[in-house]
């Protein structure tokens, strides 16, 4: 059974259309990628679902439930939580202390918070981070620290929004194994991603959009071979040589 259905969801910014008529599904315990060329409108999406843009047509419903327009706050407490392409850590507040900030979505229990924001930080193995200000941290443990935030609200789906770029080699490939064992723990994931061997390693299934609007979506094996998607790509890279 769909856990998200979005349906026919158009954003517009002046007569920019940025999305256009979009329509996809996610399964409860799926990961979807979300890919497409710079542009292409994958925020955009994201945006429109998590609560931060109102659709100017379509509407989306998540567990059953339409929440189309709703304030992001809400959306989180019917269990979407989002990380953001630019990672936003509190940062003169401690490591715990950011990801309490998280925690409170889901109980006004100080203790209950704080129990729950600890548990977060050790499945992300960030402990030994806890009372550090979140201000110094290195870029990879600032990309967990986006996750952690995330994770405490205890959403059942995850919209990942380039997690992994700029990372490392090694620190990618330990995000990957993170990101399944969210999944492990029941929790269904969106993402989008520019790195391909991310997408290719986690989703169960891709979507591609291109110019606002789905151009493919399938297998990762199958997309990545559609004579769309391929256009698409290298459409953008003569487009940059060309510049």
């Amino acid at each position: 059974m769909a856990l998200l259905e979005v349906e026919g969801i158009t954003k517009r910014f002046g007569g920019l259309v940025a999305v256009r008529n979009l329509s996809f599904s996610i399964d409860r315990g799926e990961i979807l990628g979300m890919i497409g060329p710079n542009g292409a409108g994958k925020t955009t999406a994201f945006n429109m679902i998590a609560g931060f843009y109102k659709p100017d047509e379509g509407r989306i419903l998540f567990n059953q439930e339409e929440i189309t327009g709703l304030r992001p706050v809400l959306v989180c407490k019917k269990g979407i939580a989002r990380t953001f392409q630019v990672d936003k850590p509190f940062p003169e507040i401690s490591v715990l202390e950011n990801v309490l900030v998280g925690a409170y979505i889901d109980t006004s229990d100080t203790k209950v918070a704080r129990q729950n924001a600890e548990s977060v930080l050790a499945f992300l193995r960030m402990e030994a981070y806890a009372d550090k200000l979140a201000g110094g941290l290195p870029v990879g443990w600032r990309k967990r620290l986006e996750i952690a935030k995330a994770l405490a609200t205890k959403p059942k789906m995850l919209l990942l929004d380039e997690a992994m770029s700029g990372l490392r080699p090694s620190e990618t490939d330990e995000m990957i194994e993170l990101v399944h064992q969210i999944r492990d723990q029941g929790i269904t994931v969106l993402l989008v991603e520019h790195v391909m061997k991310v997408i290719m390693s986690l989703a169960d299934r891709i979507i591609v959009i291109h110019h606002g609007e789905m151009i493919s979506i399938g297998k990762p094996a199958d997309v990545v071979k559609d004579p769309a998607v391929i256009d698409a790509y290298l459409g953008e890279a003569n487009s940059h040589a060309k510049d």
